[in-house]
């Protein structure tokens, strides 16, 4: 996942600029300072707690209002000394606020925070690594057919993109090659996973990691050369997909099948067509379904959508099965049809007798 800058000596300034001024560090440089001086002011002067208190804001908010009690050699050299010391932590303040309130991180931090909370409370989604032009398609698709997914990118530039975005899209900003990353999206709770890096041999350590966290996870990866899909099947992709090849494949078919090609293209485009496909697998369907053929399912008389492919057990495609295909385990049919036709199947199977 390289990252990308436009000023690459800015953007470590920024880094370390945020690296060192720590809100946190801010909060507890500012408990320890009044800690250390109640803590002064009780053992060298003798002072109750709201004494010594009182003594500790004076003395560090410098205001001149009179001591308590008279203060002792001991104490007077303390009081310096406290105040010296905060003469340098009412600086770091100053600028933790100034960089958190006036540049607004701070409510950047809160709404990353939100963000975390929300990725916690996901399951069933799908985590996109690489939020480039094709991490960008596979979340337009994924929001158009309402499925929940996390994005992971590296790139500050990327990140801010998206929050400049009104999509209000769950987002991580770290690498997602690394473990710990993989976790904070749920991967544990994730159905599937697509790395789009650029990347072959980013794409690898992310698919290596994944099936290690989640064996069952559906692993769907980029290649951007042929030898690295044997690479990527091998450490535990479930699918390989190299975009260039079958860019070039579409645009050479184009001129041997135009007719054919454009119809495929067009049933695939969601915003423009009103055909679409359906899967659907032996696990996800009604217990009454399971185990019937095409021809007791009795599909297509009753929604009019059309079951054009088969997956058998051994994983075999059939097209255009007979109607003694069979639903079995490890099996499911490709499902053509209209919007309206595929509404109609949704609504038998809900309603399917047991």
């Amino acid at each position: 996942m390289n990252s990308k800058f436009s000023n690459p000596s800015e953007y470590q300034g920024n880094k370390v600029t945020s690296s060192f001024l720590s809100l946190r560090l801010a909060l507890v440089l500012m408990a320890g300072e009044l800690i250390l001086g109640i803590s002064g002011y009780t053992i060298i002067e003798g002072y109750t707690l709201r004494e010594a208190f009182y003594m500790t804001i004076l003395a560090i908010s410098t205001v001149g209002f009179t001591e308590v009690q008279p203060l002792s050699p001991t104490g007077q050299v303390f009081s310096s000394v406290l105040i010296m010391l905060n003469i340098g932590i009412f600086a770091y303040l100053i600028s933790v606020f100034t960089y958190y309130v006036i540049q607004g991180e701070i409510f950047k931090k809160m709404n990353y925070d939100l963000i975390q909370r929300k990725i916690g409370k996901l399951k069933d989604h799908v985590i996109i690594c690489g939020y480039g032009k094709y991490g960008k398609e596979i979340a337009i698709h994924l929001l158009q057919h309402d499925i929940p997914f996390v994005i992971i990118d590296d790139d500050p530039d990327v990140i801010e993109g998206i929050r400049q975005d009104k999509l209000n899209l769950l987002f991580i900003h770290a690498d997602a090659t690394l473990d710990d990353t993989l976790k904070n999206a749920g991967i544990d709770r994730a159905e599937a996973i697509i790395s789009a890096l650029p990347e072959d041999s980013e794409n690898v350590y992310i698919v290596i990691t994944a099936k290690n966290i989640n064996p069952t996870i559906n692993i769907i990866s980029r290649a951007s050369q042929i030898k690295s899909q044997k690479t990527l099947l091998l450490a535990g992709a479930t699918h390989v997909i190299m975009p260039e090849q079958i860019g070039g494949f579409y645009m050479a078919t184009l001129v041997s099948k135009p007719g054919a090609v454009e119809f495929f293209s067009f049933i695939t485009r969601d915003m423009e067509s009103d055909i679409s496909f359906e899967e659907l697998k032996y696990e996800d369907m009604p217990e009454g379904s399971k185990n019937k053929t095409l021809k007791e399912m009795n599909i297509r008389s009753i929604t009019g959508a059309n079951v054009i492919g088969y997956i058998n057990p051994n994983n075999n495609y059939i097209v255009n099965p007979g109607p003694d295909a069979k639903l079995e385990p490890n099996s499911s049919f490709i499902v053509l049809g209209s919007t309206k036709q595929l509404e109609a199947l949704k609504e038998l199977l809900d309603n399917y007798p047991s």
